[in-house]
């Protein structure tokens, strides 16, 4: 005898089948959507933990850049009070140079010679005076270029001849 089975193993084995891939179709929809949804979590976490290193470095930088304002201002008072300093040394070594000035003219100064002004511009100094003769001017220069600690280079400028009250 022949035994035929009527049943429809077959549809019953596919739809079983669909079953079984429609269900790991789902789970592996879930599972894929879960470890999307962690690395979304994962890089949100990620993205907010260097939004806040970033504002903490926002913040750490403009508190340096405050004391750095602070500090080039410390230097440019320094640098002003450098400068003053430097003028007040100034003055305090130029303060003698009119006293050593008279002194060495005074040393130096021949017989038969009357000086009758003193004129300083910067370094320069101008001897304005009378002189009994120009041997007398022209001993005054040599003993001002060779003989004098505090002037150099002398120059004579103009001599003019004129009576003598």
């Amino acid at each position: 005898m022949i035994l035929i089975n009527l049943l429809p193993h077959r549809e019953m084995a596919r739809q079983r089948a669909r079953q079984v891939f429609n269900v790991s179709l789902v789970l592996a929809l879930l599972a894929g959507a879960l470890i999307a949804g962690a690395i979304y979590l994962w890089y949100q976490q990620m993205i907010t933990d260097q939004q806040e290193r970033n504002a903490f470095l926002k913040s750490e930088i403009a508190k340096l850049e405050a004391q750095i304002k602070e500090v080039a201002n410390l230097e440019s008072e320094i640098a002003a009070l450098k400068a003053r300093q430097q003028a007040v040394e100034d003055l305090q070594s130029d303060r003698n140079l009119p006293v050593h000035l008279m002194n060495e003219a005074s040393r130096q100064l021949p017989d038969g010679v009357v000086l009758k002004g003193i004129k300083q511009e910067n370094q320069n100094v101008m001897f304005s005076g009378a002189a009994q003769s120009n041997e007398r001017v022209s001993e005054l220069l040599r003993n001002l270029s060779r003989n004098s600690e505090w002037l150099t280079k002398p120059e004579l400028i103009e001599i003019v001849a004129a009576t003598m009250p």
